[in-house]
């Protein structure tokens, strides 16, 4: 019996692979389909910590592939599913709607049948902080009401997650949607706007700043995220519920610009751009939820994890020359 990973090679899922090999010795099927979002070569990087462990196998596929994925649910006796994989970017969703639509929920629409017949005993869905929308109240609870996505991303996420919740109700697959919030850290992939700041500050070139720096974003460490998925993989009384993972302290962007400068002892050039109507003013993750279904306690302060991230990036220059 497996756990499979996908997106196993991308930022989150990698750190999500080293966290389970840490913790026990069941095998774990890490799935990527390599796609040139980004520079694969990332990617490929991303799992060289676990590329020769016996307890992973690598599968370099799409789970968009309805067939094939039965096929690995078979031959893999997959026990729990963590669906980390999909199509993100919100700048990028609103030029290209339909790649969105058919990896985000087609794609997990093809797992959760999947699951459904190989009756897994977790299913955990990573959704996302945009599925608030406009109009959400502020902190961000799970059992509000939403508003609307302000992106076919946050639409395609809020659309997994419904999937996800029928499938529950309908069919008892042990479906549980976490959504976390603007998560940052080491192997950050190469289109996020941290890693575009601190490339610029390195290399003196201007930072693009939306707006006048008043959005605020909960910026929450993968290690804290990694954490709160383990647990809703192993926690009791949360099938079938929604649950915020984040850091719950938001921080405007040009005070995080600041606090980039000091962990890089370098100064900034903004320049600065007109506001994009598909960012949301704010997020904010009330953590109440998580606190009482999962333990669920973000430990790493922000600004120990900007001076984690910053060390990481100096030191990889693969991520300096990938635009």
């Amino acid at each position: 019996m497996a756990i499979l990973v996908t997106g196993g090679a991308g930022f989150i899922g990698s750190h999500m692979i080293e966290l389970l090999l840490s913790k026990g010795k069941e095998p774990i099927v890490c799935l990527d389909n390599f796609n040139d979002y980004y520079d694969s070569r990332l990617k490929r990087s991303n799992i060289s910590n676990f590329i020769n462990d016996q307890q992973v196998t690598i599968v370099e596929d799409d789970f968009c592939n309805v067939g094939p994925m039965q096929k690995l649910f078979d031959q893999h006796d997959i026990r729990s599913v963590i669906h980390l994989g999909a199509y993100a970017g919100v700048r990028a969703s609103v030029e290209s709607p339909h790649i969105y639509q058919h990896a985000n929920v087609a794609g997990t629409l093809a797992l959760l049948e999947a699951a459904r017949q190989h009756k897994v005993q977790r299913f955990l869905l990573a959704s996302s902080s945009t599925v608030y929308g406009r109009g959400a109240n502020i902190p961000f609870q799970e059992d509000a009401p939403l508003g609307i996505p302000m992106s076919p991303y946050g639409a395609t996420k809020r659309a997994a997650e419904l999937l996800g919740l029928t499938y529950f109700d309908l069919h008892q697959v042990p479906v549980v949607c976490l959504r976390p919030f603007s998560v940052y850290g080491p192997r950050l992939r190469p289109d996020l706007a941290l890693t575009i700041f601190v490339r610029a500050i390195a290399v003196g070139t201007p930072i693009p700043l939306y707006g006048d720096g008043s959005i605020q974003r909960d910026f929450t460490h993968v290690t804290d995220i990694c954490v709160g998925l383990n647990a809703a993989l192993h926690a009791d009384k949360v099938v079938g519920e929604t649950i915020n993972l984040g850091h719950s302290k938001p921080v405007e962007m040009k005070l995080l610009i600041g606090m980039l400068e000091d962990a890089m002892q370098q100064k900034a050039n903004i320049e600065y751009r007109p506001a994009r109507p598909e960012d949301l003013p704010i997020t904010f993750a009330d953590l109440s939820k998580a606190s009482r279904l999962l333990g669920y306690q973000p430990q790493v302060k922000l600004e120990e994890g900007l001076r984690d991230y910053v060390h990481w990036f100096r030191k990889t220059s693969l991520i300096q020359s990938t635009k």
